[in-house]
């Protein structure tokens, strides 16, 4: 198979982005999932339906965990200060004790380390809930479970269990420390290093850490560093730290911010810090497998949160429209306000359905789930956003009002697109590694026998009349020839584990799945390497797979609650809304589709290039400029901070928080 990076034209600048992205992500699963065999114009049925749901084989755990969200729906609906967090900028230290009482801060730790030993669909079910009532609260539970103390669970010793994760359960907060001042999407770029001593016992750490979530209040952090490793490459390891150790300095708490108000993020400076070897999570260099892994569970949480403020938004939104009447008529006898409900019904349905498609992957313990992961963030804060737009237009100038919480949803929601991997970012992730392994082998039949307008007609005819008389190469090249240049498409998958009801859906949904691996092919075609850099192209194919995945978790979902004999009005409802669905994805693919073709792409560049050749004209020092721009550093105005909430440095970790590790 060929390799992308080796392709005629592709710049030195792509080059290495494609080979920091394959460093980082590592080697790809030989058994493809779900979205990747979509690319191909495959579907795997046997990954979609039934619709992966674990409640039989753990219905201890369910009951556990149906016993847990009662209790904790009555805290969050009678004690809760939702309010009062959000405007006081953090969460009372009686709110985190009592989530510790209640098991939530433990809940996915096992029972022999004093957690409650949840899978991954429990533990997101009660971040759902969290999310209905505060966004702050559910970015503090994640922080912690998801990235914090799950690289423990995941990638810790015998003894680093037992060591930490008891704590861990019932009484300390943990972070983990990624970000820095220069590192966002990139993960590898870390700055931050560390190095053996010398009587190779400790790891010498030197650094800083931003965005650290809760890591003032925490007892312990997991911290990415830099190694220089044996061979002379620098790879990334993972140490865990406490805010003890000398040279820790803990030098920001927070800052004010526009949502999630009640969550604390840290700026840490690590000088001269002696980590223990002991303190070495997984092994030397492996630490982004470590990150990398963790976000795959914290992409899901944060769908989680996010669809429990839809919900939330959704109904109150839909009530509003009920009970308010203008012109003598109810908002919902409208047919735009209409338009609105029923969207806000169809997204949350096809949210709850990727969201817990996805757990049930991770649950059952799916191979390749590195697509369908990003593909649950990307959908559920995307469509989530949308929703509690929606809700806040409904209810017009009372969304603003704060006591209504609509507009704090809607402030906490604006994050979700950004964090986790920039939606961006995670478009071109799904492209590039949906389509990769197809790519390579198109890439593999042109270099055997298309056309290459470097060689003289002799090396031409007698490259491809060498591989035309290999039958390998004939059966891939044939059909990929019949496909790009005559537009003869092959037949779709077929789609057979569905109710009869659902079979008129099913079929529609396998002709899209081939039309997406069409236009991929097609696509690849006409811009080959120059396909690269062209990220607006790669975010069309993209939103089509994602479309084409959040279909077929619907319709699966659907498709189980049908054979189950579901029934009633919220039932009624569902259907409703994953039948508005599966037209809102059709619509959105066939303009995919028809904007590969039709486009505003030449006048966007052009308009581009223009307004950034005007702003360059202004001066620097009239804007905020990254404090570690490799351009303009120091350049840009100091931000007016009167008003705003400042908080102090040094750790805030209690007494009784203070760790022996």
């Amino acid at each position: 198979m060929a390799d992308l990076k080796n392709l005629k034209g592709v710049s030195e600048k792509d080059r290495r982005l494609l080979e920091d992205a394959e460093s980082l992500l590592g080697a790809e699963p030989t058994n493809m999932g779900g979205v990747k065999n979509m690319f191909w114009g495959r579907f795997r049925e046997d990954l979609y339906f039934p619709y992966p749901d674990m409640s039989q084989e753990r219905a201890q755990e369910t009951a556990e965990c149906d016993q847990l969200l009662a209790k904790l729906e009555e805290y969050l609906r009678n004690e809760h200060p939702a309010t009062l967090i959000d405007q006081d900028q953090e969460i009372p230290d009686w709110v985190i004790r009592k989530l510790f009482e209640l098991g939530v801060l433990g809940m996915t730790i096992p029972k022999e380390q004093g957690g409650l030993g949840m899978g991954i669909t429990s533990y997101n079910r009660v971040l759902e809930m969290i999310g209905k009532y505060c966004g702050s609260t559910a970015v503090v539970v994640s922080a912690h479970q998801s990235i914090g103390c799950k690289a423990i669970m995941l990638f810790g010793t015998d003894e680093q269990k037992q060591r930490w994760l008891p704590k861990l359960a019932t009484e300390w907060l943990s972070a983990f420390c990624l970000s820095e001042p220069n590192v966002g999407c990139d993960a590898g770029g870390q700055e931050t290093r560390c190095e053996l001593s010398e009587d190779g016992e400790h790891y010498i750490l030197n650094g800083e850490k931003k965005w650290a979530t809760s890591g003032a209040l925490s007892s312990i952090f997991t911290v990415m560093a830099k190694q220089k490793m044996p061979d002379g490459s620098e790879k990334v390891s993972a140490l865990v730290c406490t805010p003890d150790m000398e040279g820790v300095d803990i030098f920001q708490k927070n800052r004010s911010k526009c949502g999630i108000r009640g969550t604390w993020q840290a700026r840490i400076r690590f000088k001269d810090v002696r980590v223990p070897k002991a303190n070495l999570l997984h092994k030397e260099g492996k630490g982004l497998n470590v990150a990398l892994t963790c976000l795959n569970y914290g992409r899901c949480t944060l769908s989680a949160g996010m669809l429990g403020g839809a919900k939330r938004a959704a109904e109150q939104g839909a009530k509003w429209a009920q009970t308010r009447y203008q012109f003598q008529r109810p908002l919902s006898d409208f047919e735009l306000v209409r338009s609105k409900i029923a969207n806000m019904a169809a997204l949350n349905y096809a949210m709850e359905s990727v969201l817990y498609a996805t757990t049930g992957f991770l649950d059952r313990g799916d191979e390749d789930i590195m697509l369908e992961t990003a593909i649950c963030k990307v959908f559920c804060s995307e469509m989530g956003w949308r929703v509690v737009n929606d809700a806040m237009q409904i209810m017009g100038g009372e969304s603003y009002m704060t006591e209504n919480e609509i507009e704090r949803i809607f402030r906490d929601s604006r994050i979700n697109i950004i964090v986790e991997g920039a939606n961006e970012v995670m478009q071109s992730f799904v492209f590039g590694y949906g389509g990769k392994q197809l790519a390579e082998k198109m890439v593999g039949v042109k270099d055997a026998v298309g056309w290459d307008k470097d060689e003289s007609f002799g090396q031409n005819f007698k490259r491809i009349s060498t591989g035309m008389r290999s039958k390998t190469i004939r059966k891939a090249a044939i059909p990929l020839g019949v496909e790009i240049f005559l537009r003869v498409r092959p037949k779709p998958p077929k789609i057979t584990k569905v109710d009869p009801s659902l079979r008129k859906v099913a079929a529609r949904l396998a002709r899209y799945v081939r039309d997406h691996a069409h236009e991929f092919k097609r696509t690849s075609a006409r811009y080959e390497e120059k396909l690269l850099a062209r990220q607006i192209v790669q975010a069309r194919l993209a939103d089509s797979a994602i479309y084409l995945h959040a279909w077929a978790c619907t319709l699966s979902r659907l498709d189980a609650q049908l054979k189950a004999g579901a029934d009633g009005t919220e039932f009624e409802r569902d259907r409703a809304a994953a039948e508005h669905f599966f037209a809102i994805a059709e619509t959105e693919i066939d303009k995919v589709f028809s904007e590969l073709y039709r486009n505003t792409d030449e006048t966007m560049l052009k308009a581009a290039d223009k307004a950034i050749a005007y702003n360059d004209s202004l001066p620097n020092d009239l804007f905020i400029i990254p404090e570690r721009s490799p351009v303009a550093k120091g350049e840009g105005r100091e931000a007016r901070n009167e008003g705003v909430k400042q908080f102090p440095g040094g750790s805030a970790v209690s007494a009784n928080q203070k760790t022996d590790a």
